[in-house]
Parts: C-alpha cells; sequence; structure tokens
C-alpha cells in the first residue's frame, strides 16, 4: 500500500521551490538546487565512487548531507548504486552531457567579468 505521505524530493506533477504546478523542469531545477547534488553528479561522471570517495571528493561534504542527497539522486532516477559503489544511471549520465558544456562557458564567464574594486 502506498503512503499519502508527500515526496522529501522533488517530483514533477508536485509542487517544489519556484512552481505550484511542478513543472518537470522546476522539479529539476529544485533537485539540481540542492546542496551538493550538482557536485555528487558531476564527481559520478567519470567513474563509480563508493561513498567515502565521493565525499572526499565534494569537499568532505557531511555524511548526512551525502547520504541525503544520494538517496534523493537515487530516487529520482539519476544514481544508483552498484557492486562497488555508485554510478550514474542512463538517465544521470544524459543530464550530464547536458550540464558539461557549463564548465567551459563558466570559465569563459569569469574570465570577462568586469574588474571591481572590493577594496572599497
Amino acid at each position: 500500500m502506498e503512503s499519502a505521505m508527500p515526496s522529501k524530493f522533488p517530483m514533477p506533477g508536485n509542487p517544489v521551490r519556484g512552481s505550484k504546478s511542478g513543472k518537470p523542469i522546476m522539479a529539476l531545477f529544485d533537485l539540481l538546487g540542492r546542496s551538493w547534488a550538482l557536485g555528487v553528479i558531476w564527481q559520478l561522471s567519470n567513474s563509480t565512487l563508493t561513498f567515502r570517495e565521493i565525499q572526499q571528493r565534494c569537499e568532505k561534504v557531511s555524511p548526512t548531507v551525502l547520504n541525503k542527497r544520494l538517496k534523493e539522486l537515487t530516487s529520482s532516477g539519476l544514481v544508483e548504486r552498484g557492486d562497488t559503489g555508485y554510478q550514474l544511471t542512463t538517465t544521470g549520465s544524459e543530464l550530464f552531457d547536458l550540464l558539461q558544456p557549463f564548465g567551459a562557458w563558466s570559465n569563459s564567464w569569469a574570465e570577462n567579468l568586469p574588474v571591481t574594486d572590493t577594496t572599497k
């Protein structure tokens, strides 16, 4: 029997941050905007990692936050736990392929930002 309790992670069709209707794109942005969600996806893009390896690569994120994020990403179908650790699912890999160009774009953006005087 399914529980009537609301989902603990953003789901399309349910209200999420920024969208009462829960449009799929808003649910995705809500999920990816949670602390360490993108970091976990980024770290898993190249290899399967254990919990401890993810924690170390994510600047020692707290075990509580990492556990919660892995549960959310797993429940969302982006991450799965295999025999040797956590890995991206096919859907998670497709998402990473879409996100990867943002890395190069962000470097260009950072280089072209106007210089501001931070001593004031």
